[in-house]
C-alpha cells in the first residue's frame, strides 16, 4: 500500500512489496504485587486443619495472582495500541515523522510485538480482510522527495485473504491505483510476495515487472491492528477496516 503503482515511473510500492525488491508491512509486564493474607490460627487448630487452611490460602491466592496477571496484560496491550495510534495520528501515515518520532512508534511497536497472543498469524482468520495503512517507514511508499501532488493523499488499503493466499492493495485520491498478489507461506509468519497484475487509475492494466517481490513478517495481530515488518527492515502499521471484504481471485 502507500503507492501500490507509482505513477512516475510505475513501481509496485506497496506496504507488501516495495519497487527495490523489499517488503511492504521487549516489553516487559509488570502485574500487580499479590496481595498477602496472613492466616492466624487458634491454639486448638490442628496441623492438618492448618494444612488444609495454608493450601486453600495458596490456591486462592494462586488464582488472585492468575486473574491480576491476565487483566493487566490486557490492559497493557490496550494501553499500548493506543499510545501508538495517538503518536502515529499526525505524522501522514509516516511522512512527517522526525527521526525521534519515528524510534518511538518502533519502540511501542516492538513492545507490543513482544506480548503478542496470536503466535501464527497466518493460520488466523483475523488476518482475512481489508486493512487501512496508518503509517510506515517505506520511502518507496511515502514518497517524501516528490512533491505532494505527486504522491498519494487519499487513504491507502491493503487486503489479505490466506485462504486463497492473496493480497490486493488499493490506492484512493488521486491515482486510484490497485495492484494483487500470490502470497507464498514460507512459515506461520512470513510470506513470500509475487505481484501480478496492476491497475492504474483502476482502470489500465499493466503486466507485473519480475521485481515485484520481497517478503513480509507478521509481527503483531489482534482483531483491530496489525504491525508487518519488510526484509529491508521497514515498519507497516494497519488497521482493520472491513473483515468481510476478500481479494479477487
Amino acid at each position: 500500500m502507500g503507492h501500490l503503482v507509482s505513477p512516475l515511473p510505475l513501481t509496485p510500492n506497496c506496504p507488501l512489496v516495495h519497487h527495490s525488491s523489499c517488503l511492504v508491512h521487549s516489553l516487559v509486564l509488570h502485574s500487580s504485587p499479590i496481595t498477602h493474607i496472613s492466616i492466624k490460627s487458634s491454639p486448638t487448630t490442628s496441623f492438618a486443619s492448618t494444612d488444609k487452611t495454608n493450601k486453600n490460602t495458596r490456591l486462592w491466592r494462586t488464582g488472585v495472582s492468575f486473574f491480576q496477571s491476565f487483566s493487566t496484560k490486557s490492559e497493557d496491550i490496550e494501553s499500548l495500541k493506543q499510545e501508538l495510534f495517538d503518536i502515529i495520528a499526525p505524522l501522514d501515515r509516516g511522512a512527517d515523522a522526525s527521526l525521534e518520532q519515528q524510534e518511538l512508534v518502533d519502540q511501542i511497536a516492538r513492545k507490543l510485538e513482544a506480548v503478542n497472543k496470536v503466535k501464527e498469524p497466518l493460520k488466523s482468520d483475523l488476518i482475512n480482510g481489508k486493512w487501512e495503512l496508518l503509517y510506515t517507514t517505506s520511502q518507496s511508499i511515502l514518497q517524501t522527495k516528490r512533491p505532494k501532488i505527486l504522491r498519494a493523499n487519499g487513504k491507502i488499503y491493503q487486503a489479505i485473504n490466506v485462504d486463497t493466499l492473496r493480497a490486493q492493495n488499493m490506492e484512493t485520491w488521486p491515482f486510484f491505483n490497485q495492484a494483487t498478489a500470490n502470497l507464498v507461506p514460507l512459515n506461520a509468519k512470513r510470506v513470500a510476495v509475487k505481484f501480478d497484475a496492476f491497475k492504474v487509475f483502476s482502470l489500465i492494466p499493466i503486466k507485473a515487472r519480475g521485481s515485484g517481490r520481497g517478503q513480509l513478517e507478521i509481527t503483531y495481530l489482534d482483531e483491530e491492528l496489525r504491525i508487518s515488518r519488510g526484509n529491508e527492515g521497514n515498519l507497516f502499521i494497519l488497521r482493520m477496516v472491513d473483515p468481510t471484504y476478500r481479494v479477487p481471485v
